[in-house]
């Protein structure tokens, strides 16, 4: 049965908002570990560390432009409107984002994704999706892109470290998809515009709800539909780790020896500056 989670509003100043899903429960979203729905019009965050788990930045379409991304480990590279930027951050790294035009309000999604406790303590690195790369699916009154995972045997090109699915589906007014989850997979829709329903749940950005699917013994099929003036939605699939989370805000590992261990190292300064 879909149930309906709330999101909670975050604000900086007049150049940041967002909805964020994060679970309380970290066996709510597994293998993620929260996504920030957000509109970013000027540098919020400056330089910070992450360890032991990934940060992906998948703008919209929409964006007003793009974001500058840089880090510890060199990378300096544009993230277009309907691009995707996977930081693996492993045993640690120090990185920053910000809008490319001064002004401009980016619309983004910053999705936090579990590392696999084996590849924890890793080297970091980056993958970069452009905008054209991202692989689209048309059905009536339906359009999907595809920039992580795979939807109906259509395969994102990008190889990241934990295997995880984004959609960004727009429905029209009454239009419906078959949405299919594989057997022991977690998979919830966050609304990104307008109202949808999930087996006939609605949902919305308007009452800050997402809807959240049990994890099923075997494969199962779900019915999105756009409500009226259509709608647009993230749908996120991924296989839980069932692994323990321990975490400091910007780090999280399974081992509390390994969470000290990176704290240490970035307080030493050995993740590198920007």
């Amino acid at each position: 049965m879909t149930t309906i989670a709330r999101m909670q509003r975050a604000n900086r100043g007049t150049q940041f908002r967002a909805v964020r899903l994060h679970g309380a429960d970290p066996a709510l979203l597994d293998p993620l570990m929260g996504i920030d729905h957000a509109w970013m019009s000027a540098p919020t965050f400056p330089p910070h560390p992450h360890a032991g788990f990934s940060a992906a930045t998948y703008l919209f379409l929409d964006s007003g432009s793009g974001m500058a991304n840089r880090d510890s480990q060199g990378n300096r590279n544009l993230i277009e409107p309907g691009g995707l930027h996977w930081t693996a951050a492993g045993r640690g790294v120090v990185h920053e984002e910000v809008p490319a035009i001064p002004g401009s309000t980016t619309h983004l999604l910053q999705i936090f994704i579990n590392l696999p406790q084996d590849r924890q303590n890793a080297e970091p690195f980056a993958l970069t999706l452009a905008p054209q790369e991202v692989p689209v699916v048309q059905r009536t009154g339906v359009r999907i892109r595809v920039p992580l995972g795979s939807f109906d045997g259509v395969q994102s090109p990008l190889a990241p470290p934990t295997e995880v699915t984004l959609l960004d589906i727009s429905l029209d007014a009454n239009a419906a998809l078959a949405l299919s989850v594989p057997a022991g997979q977690r998979a919830f829709v966050m609304p990104i515009n307008g109202r949808a329903q999930l087996d006939g749940v609605g949902f919305g950005l308007d009452d800050l709800g997402a809807a959240i699917l049990p994890i099923a013994a075997e494969a199962t099929t779900h019915r999105l539909t756009g409500q009226a003036g259509g709608a647009q939605v993230a749908v996120f699939i991924g296989t839980p780790l069932r692994q323990p989370v321990l975490s400091n805000g910007p780090m999280a590992f399974a081992r509390q020896e390994d969470l000290i261990a990176a704290t240490a190292a970035y307080q030493r300064g050995e993740l590198g500056q920007l």
